[in-house]
């Protein structure tokens, strides 16, 4: 299926594959969401592997208004989370869950076995998200951000068992 949808408020919260029609949007999100943001340059080019299989990125979007988006490279049988970002006035309410959800099942799908992401250390919010999809910190890699905030490298193993199925399941991407 090409877009899940998630009900919500006013309208409803859509993912669907992130085309170069987005990027205006996407970018303007990544400016906000952090201190130095990828290019368009490298934005094209991470589309450009979509095409080559070795990435997924995806956006959610309230009508036409792009107010998320998440990505994937993937290597042998693990998935990493290149990033993950929400417009400032979305967070907080459920779309990096929704996010998360569906990058866990493209990870799943893609036939990957773990997944892992850095997450700054500095950012309690977004690990306690990570660790309700079962991720666990499992290293630093100092100055990883601006070469002055750590990263917490965190993991999550076991992604096409059952128990993770049910965990899935039991999250609440519902706004």
């Amino acid at each position: 299926m090409l877009a899940d949808i998630v009900s919500g408020t006013d309208r409803p919260l859509v993912i669907e594959p992130m085309r170069r029609k987005h990027l205006t949007h996407v970018e303007a999100i990544e400016q906000t969401s952090y201190v130095r943001g990828w290019s368009h340059r490298l934005f094209l080019s991470e589309l450009d592997q979509v095409r080559e299989g070795t990435r997924w990125y995806g956006v959610s979007r309230r009508g036409r208004r792009v107010i998320g988006y998440g990505g994937l490279l993937f290597t042998s049988d693990e998935a990493h989370v290149t990033n993950i970002a929400v417009a400032l006035d979305h967070r907080r309410r459920g779309v990096g869950a929704a996010l998360m959800h569906r990058l866990a099942h493209v990870a799943i799908d893609h036939g990957c076995e773990a997944w892992t992401l850095e997450v700054r250390a500095t950012s309690t919010g977004a690990q306690h998200l990570y660790r309700t999809f079962g991720f666990v910190p499992a290293g630093v890699r100092q100055h990883y951000y601006e070469n002055a905030v750590d990263a917490i490298v965190m993991w999550c193993h076991g992604i096409q068992t059952l128990e993770y199925a049910d965990l899935l399941a039991a999250i609440d991407v519902s706004e």
